[in-house]
């Protein structure tokens, strides 16, 4: 048990660069899922109801609602509504953005300066993430009528979408773990270069 706790405590620097990877594969991968029309599609409800990020859109929440492309389906109707809507334009721009704070956040391994801001975005983009849960109705299942005697729906129960936003508590988590290492490093090297020290 000894061997494992110390394998652990020494190896914290380590975990943390696992932790680097582990926000560089998913913000590589989610960010250059945005390129692709489903994935596009599939934000819009989160962008056309947030305050932060709907002045992007073209049309007004609830629109969307009428043109809304199944996963895997290609409606031309809705395609062309969520060109005119700027959909796809947005998707490209937000998914270069989100694959490059995955990369300045994996940099972090051997640049202090840029992890530090990478960790800082990883952070502050999951804060945004995480307004969906107050701003989108679609993160709670909806009330179909059902028939149960407590019918589950609404708060606090989370649809699929719901539960892909609230698993970026974590990815805040992570950021803010990824920076903090980096201003350590930044904070080390300063004090060893301090004439001073």
């Amino acid at each position: 048990m000894k061997k494992i706790l110390t394998f652990l405590a020494n190896g914290q620097s380590y975990f943390i660069n696992i932790s680097r990877v582990a926000v560089l594969i998913v913000m590589v991968w989610i960010g250059g899922l945005k390129a692709y029309q489903y994935e596009a599609d599939g934000i819009v409800p989160f962008v056309a109801n947030s305050p932060f990020m709907s002045f992007m859109y073209n049309k007004k929440a609830p629109e969307y609602k009428e043109f809304k492309n199944p996963e895997g389906k290609t409606v031309q109707k809705n395609i062309d509504w969520h060109k005119e809507n700027g959909t796809y334009i947005f998707a490209y721009g937000l998914g270069t953005v989100i694959v490059i704070i995955g990369l300045f956040t994996f940099l972090g391994i051997w640049f202090d300066k840029i992890g530090l801001l990478g960790g800082l975005l990883t952070f502050g983009m999951s804060l945004v993430t995480l307004s969906f849960l107050i701003t989108t109705p679609e993160v709670y299942v909806p009330d179909l009528g059902g028939d149960f005697p407590t019918p589950q729906f609404g708060f606090p129960y989370l649809s699929g979408a719901g539960r892909l936003v609230l698993k970026d508590v974590i990815m805040m988590a992570v950021g803010l773990i990824c920076a903090s290492d980096c201003a350590k490093r930044i904070l080390q090297k300063q004090y060893r270069n301090s004439p001073l020290a």
